[in-house]
């Protein structure tokens, strides 16, 4: 459940960094960010123009922190580069006057993403070009004779602890009927279910994935 959680930081929210579209309302799942968010074992170069005594070269921990010269440890697992930049930035303006600060994202993670459930071979996959959801199912082994190709579940990190979850009838999708095959981002998860699925929130705790994804390792 843990690594269920992990693979959804990918392209995740901070908390406080809530989407939401133009009326107010939370972002569809067409309108979220794709950017990509940083997680642990990413590695950053921080450059100062002005104050180069201050440069580094750092690996985000498995907590989700770094350690800064001289002004200690800032969480920036879930942020932008940019969002980085700034909360650097923001760190050392206590000791620096208006710090120009430049950071760059030297290793990070591939992006990837999950498949659960009825698929000929459930895990994680890496994410490469476009691939929409059809596409996963299919890289994941395709459908198995149990499974309900009308109800496959995609969950998108919404929030630090929140995922957004849609209902997808994948099997109407790959002929353009009643919806188009949703493109997958970093971090998604994909969940084929067996049995019909009911009433479902939109939104869930991330806590709750290890129920849909009971995977090796996961």
């Amino acid at each position: 459940m843990a690594m269920a959680a992990g693979m959804l930081a990918a392209g995740a929210a901070s908390a406080g960094e809530i989407s939401l579209g133009e009326d107010g309302a939370p972002a569809s799942f067409a309108e979220r960010s794709p950017r990509y968010r940083i997680q642990s074992t990413d590695e950053l170069e921080i450059s100062f123009r002005f104050t180069p005594e201050f440069d580094q070269k750092l690996a985000v921990q498995p907590d989700g922190f770094i350690s800064l010269l001289d002004v200690g440890d800032l969480e920036v697992a879930g942020m932008t580069v940019e969002g980085a930049r700034s909360a650097i930035a923001g760190k050392y303006a206590a000791i620096l006057n208006k710090p120009v600060i430049t950071v760059k994202l030297t290793n990070f993670n591939k992006p990837q993403f999950i498949v659960g459930g009825e698929v000929g071979k459930p895990g994680k996959y890496e994410l490469t070009g476009d691939v929409t959801l059809s596409d996963a199912v299919a890289i994941a082994g395709g459908f198995t004779p149990r499974a309900r190709e009308n109800e496959v579940l995609l969950f998108r990190r919404y929030s630090k602890e929140m995922v957004e979850v849609k209902k997808v009838n994948v099997k109407q999708a790959q002929h353009g009927k009643f919806g188009e095959d949703v493109r997958l981002r970093p971090g998604d998860s994909v969940f084929v279910p067996r049995s019909k699925v009911g009433e479902i929130d939109r939104f869930l705790s991330v806590t709750r994935l290890g129920l849909y994804f009971p995977l090796p390792g996961l």
